[in-house]
Protein backbone atom coordinates (compact mmCIF):
# COMPACT_ATOMS: atom_id res chain seq x y z
CA UNK A 1 0.00 0.00 0.00
CA UNK A 2 1.27 3.48 -0.86
CA UNK A 3 1.84 5.89 2.03
CA UNK A 4 -0.51 8.86 2.16
CA UNK A 5 1.65 11.97 2.29
CA UNK A 6 1.07 14.31 5.26
CA UNK A 7 -1.53 11.94 6.68
CA UNK A 8 -1.17 13.30 10.27
CA UNK A 9 -2.15 16.77 9.02
CA UNK A 10 -5.10 15.43 7.02
CA UNK A 11 -6.32 13.19 9.83
CA UNK A 12 -6.12 16.03 12.35
CA UNK A 13 -8.04 18.26 9.94
CA UNK A 14 -10.91 15.84 9.26
CA UNK A 15 -11.21 14.82 12.92
CA UNK A 16 -11.79 18.46 13.84
CA UNK A 17 -14.33 18.85 11.02
CA UNK A 18 -16.15 15.70 12.14
CA UNK A 19 -16.01 16.72 15.84
CA UNK A 20 -14.31 13.44 16.68
CA UNK A 21 -11.83 13.07 19.54
CA UNK A 22 -9.00 10.55 19.50
CA UNK A 23 -10.88 8.45 22.02
CA UNK A 24 -14.09 8.53 19.97
CA UNK A 25 -12.20 7.55 16.82
CA UNK A 26 -10.45 4.69 18.61
CA UNK A 27 -13.78 3.41 19.94
CA UNK A 28 -15.46 3.65 16.53
CA UNK A 29 -12.65 1.68 14.88
CA UNK A 30 -12.12 -0.75 17.75
CA UNK A 31 -8.44 0.15 18.17
CA UNK A 32 -6.39 1.41 21.11
CA UNK A 33 -6.31 5.20 21.47
CA UNK A 34 -2.50 5.05 21.60
CA UNK A 35 -2.56 3.76 18.01
CA UNK A 36 -4.61 6.78 16.96
CA UNK A 37 -2.01 8.92 18.72
CA UNK A 38 0.75 7.28 16.71
CA UNK A 39 -1.17 7.89 13.47
CA UNK A 40 -1.41 11.58 14.38
CA UNK A 41 2.25 11.66 15.40
CA UNK A 42 3.31 10.17 12.08
CA UNK A 43 5.17 7.34 13.78
CA UNK A 44 2.82 4.70 12.37
CA UNK A 45 0.89 4.78 9.08
CA UNK A 46 -2.54 3.11 9.17
CA UNK A 47 -2.74 -0.26 7.46
CA UNK A 48 -4.75 -0.47 4.24
CA UNK A 49 -7.58 -2.08 6.20
CA UNK A 50 -7.66 0.63 8.86
CA UNK A 51 -7.34 3.42 6.28
CA UNK A 52 -10.35 1.97 4.46
CA UNK A 53 -12.32 1.83 7.73
CA UNK A 54 -11.28 5.41 8.46
CA UNK A 55 -12.61 6.44 5.06
CA UNK A 56 -16.01 4.80 5.65
CA UNK A 57 -16.25 6.47 9.05
CA UNK A 58 -15.42 9.88 7.61
CA UNK A 59 -17.91 9.42 4.77
CA UNK A 60 -20.67 9.24 7.39
CA UNK A 61 -19.70 12.71 8.59
CA UNK A 62 -18.28 14.22 5.38
CA UNK A 63 -20.53 12.96 2.54
CA UNK A 64 -18.53 12.00 -0.52
CA UNK A 65 -15.32 11.22 1.38
CA UNK A 66 -13.39 8.38 -0.28
CA UNK A 67 -10.22 6.40 0.34
CA UNK A 68 -8.54 8.30 -2.50
CA UNK A 69 -8.98 11.57 -0.61
CA UNK A 70 -6.17 10.63 1.79
CA UNK A 71 -3.77 10.77 -1.16
CA UNK A 72 -4.55 14.27 -2.44
CA UNK A 73 -2.63 17.32 -1.11
CA UNK A 74 -3.93 18.57 2.23
CA UNK A 75 -4.88 21.94 0.75
CA UNK A 76 -6.94 20.26 -1.96
CA UNK A 77 -8.69 18.10 0.63
CA UNK A 78 -9.53 21.21 2.65
CA UNK A 79 -11.01 22.96 -0.39
CA UNK A 80 -13.05 19.91 -1.45
CA UNK A 81 -14.86 19.62 1.87
CA UNK A 82 -14.71 23.31 2.89
CA UNK A 83 -12.54 22.47 5.89
CA UNK A 84 -10.41 24.74 8.03
CA UNK A 85 -7.01 25.30 6.40
CA UNK A 86 -4.64 22.47 7.35
CA UNK A 87 -2.13 22.98 10.13
CA UNK A 88 0.52 20.75 11.61
CA UNK A 89 -0.92 18.95 14.65
CA UNK A 90 0.81 19.36 18.01
CA UNK A 91 3.18 16.46 17.40
CA UNK A 92 6.66 15.96 16.04
CA UNK A 93 6.83 13.90 12.82
CA UNK A 94 9.34 11.08 13.12
CA UNK A 95 12.29 10.52 10.88
CA UNK A 96 11.96 7.16 9.09
CA UNK A 97 14.50 5.23 11.19
CA UNK A 98 13.29 6.55 14.55
CA UNK A 99 9.72 6.07 13.37
CA UNK A 100 10.42 2.40 12.67
CA UNK A 101 11.94 2.01 16.14
CA UNK A 102 8.94 3.72 17.72
CA UNK A 103 6.62 1.34 15.92
CA UNK A 104 8.69 -1.65 17.07
CA UNK A 105 8.56 -0.39 20.67
CA UNK A 106 4.85 0.49 20.58
CA UNK A 107 3.61 -2.75 22.14
CA UNK A 108 6.06 -2.50 25.04
CA UNK A 109 5.18 1.16 25.55
CA UNK A 110 1.56 0.10 25.97
CA UNK A 111 2.29 -2.92 28.18
CA UNK A 112 5.32 -1.75 30.20
CA UNK A 113 5.27 2.05 30.06
CA UNK A 114 3.36 2.47 33.32
CA UNK A 115 6.18 0.73 35.24
CA UNK A 116 8.48 3.69 34.64
CA UNK A 117 6.06 6.57 35.26
CA UNK A 118 6.91 8.68 38.28
CA UNK A 119 9.43 11.13 39.73
CA UNK A 120 13.11 10.19 39.70
CA UNK A 121 16.60 11.17 40.85
CA UNK A 122 19.75 10.37 38.90
CA UNK A 123 23.27 9.83 40.21
CA UNK A 124 26.01 10.44 37.64
CA UNK A 125 29.61 11.66 37.40
CA UNK A 126 30.90 14.57 35.30
CA UNK A 127 33.87 14.80 32.96
CA UNK A 128 34.50 18.35 34.21
CA UNK A 129 34.40 17.38 37.91
CA UNK A 130 35.24 13.65 37.97
CA UNK A 131 35.31 13.34 41.75
CA UNK A 132 31.78 14.69 42.22
CA UNK A 133 28.43 12.93 41.88
CA UNK A 134 25.60 14.98 40.41
CA UNK A 135 21.85 14.51 40.85
CA UNK A 136 19.20 15.45 38.32
CA UNK A 137 15.52 15.32 39.26
CA UNK A 138 12.84 14.47 36.76
CA UNK A 139 9.51 13.11 35.69
CA UNK A 140 8.56 10.22 33.41
CA UNK A 141 4.97 9.94 32.17
CA UNK A 142 2.90 8.73 29.25
CA UNK A 143 1.38 11.47 27.09
CA UNK A 144 -1.63 11.55 24.70
CA UNK A 145 0.52 10.94 21.61
CA UNK A 146 1.22 7.43 22.92
CA UNK A 147 4.85 8.19 23.76
CA UNK A 148 6.55 8.34 27.17
CA UNK A 149 7.80 11.81 28.04
CA UNK A 150 10.98 12.37 30.07
CA UNK A 151 11.91 15.70 31.69
CA UNK A 152 15.00 16.14 33.85
CA UNK A 153 16.71 19.14 35.41
CA UNK A 154 19.61 19.78 37.76
CA UNK A 155 23.02 21.44 38.01
CA UNK A 156 21.67 24.25 35.84
CA UNK A 157 20.78 21.89 32.98
CA UNK A 158 17.39 21.05 31.48
CA UNK A 159 16.71 17.80 29.59
CA UNK A 160 13.63 16.76 27.61
CA UNK A 161 12.90 13.72 25.46
CA UNK A 162 11.28 10.30 25.36
CA UNK A 163 11.69 6.83 26.86
CA UNK A 164 11.20 3.54 25.01
CA UNK A 165 11.00 0.17 26.80
CA UNK A 166 12.43 -2.40 24.40
CA UNK A 167 13.75 -5.96 24.60
CA UNK A 168 14.22 -5.93 28.38
CA UNK A 169 15.96 -2.55 28.43
CA UNK A 170 14.85 1.06 28.33
CA UNK A 171 16.26 3.55 25.84
CA UNK A 172 15.99 7.29 26.52
CA UNK A 173 16.72 10.04 24.01
CA UNK A 174 17.08 13.52 25.53
CA UNK A 175 18.16 16.99 24.50
CA UNK A 176 19.76 19.38 26.96
CA UNK A 177 18.31 22.81 26.13
CA UNK A 178 20.90 24.66 28.22
CA UNK A 179 24.09 22.83 27.23
CA UNK A 180 22.78 22.23 23.69
CA UNK A 181 23.71 18.57 23.86
CA UNK A 182 21.97 15.37 22.79
CA UNK A 183 21.95 12.66 25.47
CA UNK A 184 21.32 8.92 25.13
CA UNK A 185 20.61 6.68 28.12
CA UNK A 186 20.40 2.89 28.05
CA UNK A 187 19.27 1.13 31.24
CA UNK A 188 18.47 -2.42 32.22
CA UNK A 189 14.69 -2.66 32.54
CA UNK A 190 12.57 -4.38 35.18
CA UNK A 191 9.92 -7.08 34.95
CA UNK A 192 7.80 -6.11 37.96
CA UNK A 193 5.03 -3.51 37.55
CA UNK A 194 6.70 -0.61 39.38
CA UNK A 195 10.35 0.22 38.67
CA UNK A 196 12.26 1.52 41.70
CA UNK A 197 15.89 1.62 40.52
CA UNK A 198 17.34 1.76 37.01
CA UNK A 199 20.99 0.90 36.33
CA UNK A 200 22.46 2.06 33.05
CA UNK A 201 24.88 4.04 30.93
CA UNK A 202 24.61 7.66 29.78
CA UNK A 203 26.27 8.95 26.61
CA UNK A 204 26.67 12.67 25.99
CA UNK A 205 28.87 15.48 24.75
CA UNK A 206 30.55 17.02 27.81
CA UNK A 207 30.41 20.76 28.41
CA UNK A 208 34.19 21.22 28.21
CA UNK A 209 35.55 23.47 25.40
CA UNK A 210 36.09 20.44 23.14
CA UNK A 211 32.55 19.07 23.76
CA UNK A 212 34.18 15.70 24.41
CA UNK A 213 31.98 12.65 23.67
CA UNK A 214 31.79 10.57 26.85
CA UNK A 215 29.99 7.61 28.43
CA UNK A 216 29.43 7.10 32.17
CA UNK A 217 27.59 4.73 34.50
CA UNK A 218 24.24 6.08 35.68
CA UNK A 219 21.80 5.15 38.45
CA UNK A 220 18.20 6.39 38.59
CA UNK A 221 16.07 6.02 41.74
CA UNK A 222 12.35 6.63 42.18
CA UNK A 223 11.53 9.50 44.53
CA UNK A 224 7.76 9.67 44.04
CA UNK A 225 4.68 8.71 42.05
CA UNK A 226 2.48 10.71 39.69
CA UNK A 227 -0.84 12.05 40.96
CA UNK A 228 -2.66 11.58 37.66
CA UNK A 229 -3.34 15.33 37.46
CA UNK A 230 -1.03 16.73 34.75
CA UNK A 231 -0.97 20.29 36.13
CA UNK A 232 -0.26 19.08 39.65
CA UNK A 233 2.51 16.78 38.41
CA UNK A 234 4.06 19.64 36.42
CA UNK A 235 4.13 21.73 39.59
CA UNK A 236 5.71 18.89 41.56
CA UNK A 237 8.36 18.44 38.87
CA UNK A 238 9.24 22.15 39.02
CA UNK A 239 9.80 21.89 42.79
CA UNK A 240 11.98 18.76 42.76
CA UNK A 241 15.43 20.43 42.40
CA UNK A 242 14.69 22.59 45.45
CA UNK A 243 13.04 19.87 47.54
CA UNK A 244 15.64 17.21 46.64
CA UNK A 245 13.47 14.29 47.81
CA UNK A 246 15.17 11.06 48.84
CA UNK A 247 14.67 7.75 46.98
CA UNK A 248 11.76 5.56 48.07
CA UNK A 249 13.91 2.41 47.90
CA UNK A 250 17.43 3.83 48.45
CA UNK A 251 20.55 2.04 47.30
CA UNK A 252 22.75 3.99 49.72
CA UNK A 253 25.61 6.39 49.04
CA UNK A 254 28.38 3.81 49.35
CA UNK A 255 26.70 1.40 46.93
CA UNK A 256 26.04 4.24 44.47
CA UNK A 257 29.69 5.31 44.49
CA UNK A 258 30.89 1.72 44.13
CA UNK A 259 28.64 1.22 41.12
CA UNK A 260 29.36 4.56 39.45
CA UNK A 261 33.14 4.35 39.87
CA UNK A 262 33.52 0.64 39.09
CA UNK A 263 36.50 -0.43 37.01
CA UNK A 264 36.44 -1.80 33.46
CA UNK A 265 39.05 -2.41 30.79
CA UNK A 266 42.11 -4.66 30.39
CA UNK A 267 43.20 -4.45 34.04
CA UNK A 268 39.69 -5.26 35.23
CA UNK A 269 39.41 -8.13 32.74
CA UNK A 270 42.72 -9.60 33.94
CA UNK A 271 41.23 -9.76 37.43
CA UNK A 272 38.05 -11.42 36.16
CA UNK A 273 36.09 -8.17 35.87
CA UNK A 274 34.49 -6.39 32.94
CA UNK A 275 36.60 -5.67 29.84
CA UNK A 276 34.10 -2.99 28.76
CA UNK A 277 31.58 -0.73 30.48
CA UNK A 278 28.27 -2.62 30.52
CA UNK A 279 25.22 -3.39 32.65
CA UNK A 280 25.16 -7.17 32.89
CA UNK A 281 22.03 -8.83 34.19
CA UNK A 282 23.85 -10.44 37.14
CA UNK A 283 25.42 -7.23 38.41
CA UNK A 284 22.61 -4.81 37.51
CA UNK A 285 21.03 -2.84 40.35
CA UNK A 286 17.81 -2.30 38.37
CA UNK A 287 14.87 -3.50 40.41
CA UNK A 288 11.13 -3.15 40.72
CA UNK A 289 8.29 -3.99 43.05
CA UNK A 290 4.69 -5.13 42.98
CA UNK A 291 3.80 -2.53 45.59
CA UNK A 292 2.91 -5.36 47.98
CA UNK A 293 6.34 -6.37 49.19
CA UNK A 294 7.67 -8.37 46.26
CA UNK A 295 10.93 -6.91 44.95
CA UNK A 296 13.24 -7.95 42.15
Amino acid sequence: MDTARDLPIKLDMVLKAASLSRVALAQALGVDKSLVGRWLAGTVHPSEHNLSRLSHLMEERLPGFRLADWYVPAEELARKFALEAPTQPDVSPAEPILGEFREAAAQEIDSRGAAYEGFWRTARPSLLMPGELFHDYGMIRRIPSGLIEVRMSGSGLDFAGHLFPFAGNIVVYLFDRIGRSPVTVLCKGVTLPRAMVLDGIIMLAALDPARTPAAFPLLVERVGDLSGDAARDDATYAELPDLQPQPLDPIGDDAIKARIYRDSGPTSAARGGDPFLNVGAQASLSRGTTGRGLRG
